[in-house]
């Protein structure tokens, strides 16, 4: 029986773990937080979207989409609120639109069912819409869970599969046997040894992973998210503008979720975990903008996030061939939620040895390789 360790609790992390020990493997999961999804994964939106994504991302998604999200409560035995009631990225402008449209060309190359809306469809799908929206991207398969719920959710199926999880365990080195990457190092010196070693800790994971000789080309970026008071229900779908504005959705007990980018991001602190003075009201504007309707809910909370923003946005899902024994995924660029059990997935298989259930080409670490350079230097 393969003995893997896993690093990272989070949802990527615990589902990895979940599905090497229903593959029949003994897992041991090192989270550095004193609890579980600590890190991105209790602090997104909570999208499951196929639509506005890089072209290499859609058969994944698409995969989990069709195959695992639907049934994903009743396999792990605990509602994760998975809501499939599509999704509406709106727009005001011919410019907003002519950005929309080019969404809708590369999702429809890819295979995705997505099309442009008019003013008038937009408002059949969502009465709530301002009338200053001209039209809208809509993708009816898109939705939303709770990521604590996902997270938890995994964390309690992998148990009963007899994971061992440790927190408060902060791994800080990678160390191999006969050129091969078997064991971790923690912070307090204990070492963990198995027949492979599975990182999925997020940006932490480019750190660790330099102690094997992997470099995956990773930028820390704060998100910020808000929570109003709950409200009757008004509509279900995944929301978002062209110009990212805003994003988020209704949940299942009310309340709104929302984030949104200002601009700024790259240059805000992301070592502390809290909100700026600009990313709420940024927001709130940018909501309000498209639904008049919700102006006067209350905020009740506000949270920040690092995500692993990789050089060209995707993630890498590989076994670097420079270290055997180790099996990479990290770099999700603030798409892993919606990928979180279909990369798990895809992850436990590497770790096991096996063949992945969709090709992984475009997630391969060795994308980063120095290219030589035509002309003079």
């Amino acid at each position: 029986m393969a003995e893997i360790i896993v690093v990272g609790a989070g949802a990527i992390g615990n589902a990895s773990a979940y599905y090497l020990a229903k593959s029949g493997a003994k897992v041991t999961v090192l989270e550095k937080d004193s609890c579980i999804g600590n890190g991105g994964s209790s602090r997104n939106g909570g999208g499951v979207r196929q639509s506005g994504r890089n072209p290499a991302e859609l058969p994944p998604v698409m995969y989990g989409v069709r195959n695992i999200w639907p049934g994903l409560s009743d396999e792990l035995g605990m509602d994760i609120e998975y809501c499939q009631e599509g999704n509406l990225r709106l727009g005001k402008t011919e410019e907003h639109l002519k950005i929309l449209r080019e969404l809708v060309r590369d999702a429809e190359a890819g295979g995705l069912a997505m099309r442009m809306v008019d003013r008038a469809e937009a408002r059949e799908i969502c009465p709530f819409l301002s009338d200053e929206v001209a039209g809208a991207s809509w993708c009816p398969t898109d939705g939303h869970a709770n990521p604590l719920l996902v997270t938890l959710a995994f964390y309690r199926a992998a148990r009963r599969l007899g994971v061992d999880f440790v927190t408060g365990a902060e791994v800080v080195s990678l160390r191999k046997k006969r050129s091969r990457v078997v064991a971790v190092v923690t912070a307090c010196g204990s070492v963990y040894e198995g027949d492979g070693v599975l990182v999925a800790a997020g940006y932490g994971a480019g750190k660790l992973l330099r102690t094997a000789g992997i470099d995956v080309p990773m930028a820390p970026v704060l998100m910020e998210m808000l929570v109003t008071e709950e409200s009757p229900p008004m509509f279900f779908q995944m929301l978002g503008a062209a110009m990212s504005d805003f994003y988020g959705h209704q949940t299942k007990h009310g309340s709104f979720i929302f984030g949104g980018t200002h601009g700024f991001e790259p240059y805000t602190d992301s070592s502390r975990l809290t909100g700026t003075s600009i990313a709420a009201s940024n927001t709130c504007r940018g909501v309000i903008g498209y639904f008049p309707v919700l102006k006067d809910l209350k905020i009740l909370r506000t949270w920040a996030g690092v995500l692993d923003d990789c050089f060209d946005h995707i993630p890498v899902i590989d076994n670097p061939v420079e270290a055997p024994g180790l099996t990479v995924g990290c770099g999700f660029s603030g798409h892993g939620f919606g990928l979180a059990p279909v990369a798990g997935l895809l992850l436990s298989q590497l770790a096991l040895g096996g063949s992945p259930a969709l090709p992984l080409d475009r997630f391969k670490y060795d994308r980063f390789r120095a290219k030589a350079r035509s002309g003079n230097t």
